[in-house]
């Protein structure tokens, strides 16, 4: 992982392309792994689109629901209003019609550079993921996220260059 200080030595631009290319190794690993699964996909952070347009192209036959706090994606990177959550994660993660949802993928790119802000985030934020994920799924975020039955997974190739999570679910004890 690349540490504080090392990012320091980077400039933003180069941090911006660090963690594209973790993302995109990491979806793509994702799509290799959980190609013979089924179940739908969460995005939380639509932001402009990106992710959520690689994750349409990785999985064109799956749903994908999308969360973010306000709308600012272009037009065609945006799903329709089915697949569209928008207002605080707390909230909107906490709708019962997800829990119906076979999960088997989540994308949370949902840091700041607040990083206080972003790790009390996180500690709310998991246990409604974790509510929400079938076992087996995987989680892939931009912030650590501790869960006891999620197993940290190490990064594909070389996307250990920037900070980046990537877990496996186990069953859980009780069913969902």
């Amino acid at each position: 992982m690349m540490a504080v200080a090392a990012e320091a030595r980077h400039s933003r631009l180069e941090r911006m392309l660090a963690r594209l290319a973790v993302q995109k190794a990491c979806l793509e690993f994702a799509c290799s792994e959980l190609s013979a699964s089924r179940g739908v996909i969460l995005e939380l952070g639509l932001g402009k689109g990106r992710t959520y347009d690689h994750l349409r192209k990785l999985f064109p036959a799956r749903e994908i629901y999308v969360f973010d706090q306000t709308l600012h994606a272009p037009r065609d990177c945006v799903p329709d209003s089915r697949h569209l959550r928008l207002g605080d994660l707390r909230e909107t993660l906490a709708d019962p019609i997800l829990v119906a949802l076979d999960v088997i993928l989540v994308h949370a790119d949902i840091g700041s550079e607040d990083l206080a802000s972003d790790a009390r985030l996180t500690l709310e934020l998991a246990p409604l993921i974790d509510k929400l994920v079938s076992g087996g799924a995987l989680v892939l975020s931009d912030r650590e996220m501790k869960v006891a039955r999620w197993q940290a997974l190490p990064l594909p190739g070389a996307a250990d260059d920037w900070r980046y999570f990537m877990y496996r679910v186990g069953e859980s004890p009780a069913s969902r």
